[in-house]
């Protein structure tokens, strides 16, 4: 039973950095229909900026985590904004597979620019250290224990998750983006900026990625190179497909799922940890192609 219950927390831990990758996955499709394959990318670049600012922030504020997060999510939101500018917004009426072709153009490019030893490096980097990790017994007879790291890997997940829920219900941009996730061609008429809406979508969810970013580099303490956004960027991905693409809730509900999954088939063997990512896409696909809380929509044609 206590094996069980520490697997558990393990998996809402995962899980809680896989929802900030899934959000910025499905905030994008639900709005651009576009699957921006180099989100994954601003996540690594969230965990580096982390690495490089760390030791400033700590010089300058005393303290390093709260401003690291910060200037990582402002950079990586800014990131977010530049990529759709340049890459996406050409592109934006002409052929979905011409966007789709792009997002992946700019995840290599991202990721082979970033290894140059002029950027980044192809080396291992040891992430700093933002707080002094610490194990926290549970009371009681089972052995459980948790870490501080893993109590910031679960609140920083949560207070972002609703300050977005809050985000997109409550202020007058939000409202626009669901609009336009509803119907563009009648939001647009409604005077909604579509530009703007775009803009805004591709700003917040690299800054959750950014985030992201953060906390994976605090929870693990190493950067492997700037390929180690690949992997949790798919499973974020399967997360945000799980539980309904272009449904917020259900990248949430997905990225929890894939984390105790995760979780549990790497305490039987440590390489089901990919293998059960893709047998959840696969079963999802076959049983509810929509996704956990999605709903079909036939497109007009």
């Amino acid at each position: 039973m206590g094996q069980f219950l520490q697997q558990l927390i393990n998996g809402i831990q995962i899980g809680s950095i896989y929802a900030l990758i899934a959000l910025g996955y499905t905030m994008v499709y639900g709005i651009v229909r576009l699957i921006n394959f180099a989100h994954a990318d601003i996540f690594m670049f969230g965990a580096y900026m982390g690495f490089f600012l760390a030791p400033v922030m700590a010089k300058v504020f005393g303290g390093a985590f709260i401003p690291t997060i910060i200037a990582a999510m402002l950079i990586t939101g800014l990131l977010g904004f530049v990529m759709e500018k340049l890459a996406y917004r050409p592109l934006r009426y002409k052929s979905r597979l011409s966007a789709l072709i792009t997002a992946l153009g700019v995840s290599i490019f991202l990721e082979n620019f970033c290894a140059m030893p002029f950027v980044f490096g192809p080396t291992f980097r040891a992430f700093p250290d933002l707080i002094v990790a610490k194990n926290i017994p549970i009371p009681g007879n089972l052995g459980l224990s948790v870490s501080n790291v893993l109590l910031l890997d679960i609140g920083v997940s949560v207070i972002l998750m609703v300050l977005l829920f809050w985000f997109v219900n409550k202020t007058l941009i939000g409202k626009q983006m669901r609009a336009v996730a509803f119907d563009k061609p009648t939001a647009s008429l409604m005077g909604i900026n579509i530009d703007v809406v775009i803009s805004t979508a591709f700003i917040v969810g690299p800054a959750l990625a950014g985030a992201g970013g953060i906390l994976y580099g605090t929870t693990y303490g190493m950067l492997a190179s700037p390929f180690l956004g690949i992997w949790p960027g798919l499973k974020a991905f399967i997360a945000a497909v799980l539980g309904g693409i272009g449904n917020i809730p259900g990248a949430v509900l997905g990225a929890y799922i894939m984390g105790i999954s995760e979780a549990f088939a790497t305490s039987v063997n440590s390489n089901l940890g990919y293998g059960i990512a893709f047998a959840i896409l696969i079963g999802i696909l076959l049983i509810r192609p929509s996704g956990l809380l999605g709903k079909f929509m036939p497109e007009k044609v």
